[in-house]
């Protein structure tokens, strides 16, 4: 009887230990929960209009409408297409470009000036170019995603790279190694951190990257529904888009940090035992 009792008090235990551990788990929501419930009863208490700033209660109400209609759904499809496509763009050229760069001192020097003077120009102010070239459709936003996600995809590779162990590096050299078995044995495994933190960032900024594509010229996607939203003065209908902008972003981010714990585990596990 007394291991089973023992057992039993364990059991009731772990939840405690989980929320010492992370307490997290218990902040996030009470945050919500308590910027929700300040927000809702601030704007009546204040006297702020509906149509400055509506209730929590009233974009909840509008999206629950947009969810219900066929044509938001495919709204959200053309902007996930085009963040996807973008970002698989942008991240493969930064993926060759930024592996040659780091091997090669010559293309570092030849063609890093004019990626950093292509990276200085707002973005913003490419999207009409993007339009006038591409045209109003998918591929015009695609381009425009994979620009934005390109550059932090980038840099990453290229510190990755180079953050390899010059000890081991020159251990393989000494048994004969050649530079494919360095790169795949050595400098790759090393710079996949770098990498999914190019790839954690990239997927955000392709998805902003499609947005301020459809913001300039569009006929479908949410940033094209954002300006529908504002043109018909539906405050409520905007924050609604944002809140699924939010949520996309979100599932987006979690996806890549459920492949980094998959991929680089190890970097998880020293992280943690250096902490």
């Amino acid at each position: 009887m007394r291991p089973l009792k023992t057992k039993r008090r364990l059991i009731a235990k772990r939840p405690r230990v989980d929320l010492r551990e992370r307490p997290e788990l218990l902040l996030v929501p009470a945050v919500f929960v308590i910027v929700v419930l300040a927000w809702e009863f601030a704007v009546p208490a204040f006297g702020i209009d509906d149509y400055v700033l509506p209730r929590p209660s009233q974009i909840l109400d509008a999206l629950r409408t947009q969810l219900a209609d066929p044509l938001f759904w495919g709204h959200l499809r053309v902007t996930v297409l085009e963040s996807l496509y973008g970002f698989l763009l942008g991240v493969g050229a930064a993926l060759v470009l930024g592996t040659a760069i780091s091997q090669v001192r010559l293309i570092e020097r030849t063609f890093m000036p004019y990626v950093v003077a292509f990276q200085t120009v707002p973005k913003v102010a490419l999207a009409p170019l993007f339009v006038v070239w591409f045209g109003f459709g998918m591929t015009s936003k695609v381009v425009m995603a994979a620009v934005i996600s390109f550059f932090p995809m980038l840099v990453n590779v290229i510190e990755g790279l180079r953050s390899a162990d010059a000890d081991r590096i020159q251990m393989l050299t000494v048994f004969g190694a050649g530079p494919f078995q360095i790169f795949r044995m050595v400098r790759l495994p090393s710079a996949l951190p770098f990498i999914f933190a190019g790839l954690d960032i990239g997927i955000v900024f392709s998805i902003l990257g499609a947005v301020v594509g459809e913001f300039i010229g569009a006929k479908e996607g949410l940033g094209y529904l954002l300006l529908q939203t504002n043109y018909n003065f539906d405050i409520a209908g905007m924050f609604a888009v944002l809140v699924v902008l939010s949520v996309l972003g979100l599932i987006a981010h979690s996806v890549v940090r459920f492949a980094q714990r998959r991929v680089t585990f190890w970097a998880e596990e020293n992280r943690v035992m250096g902490a």
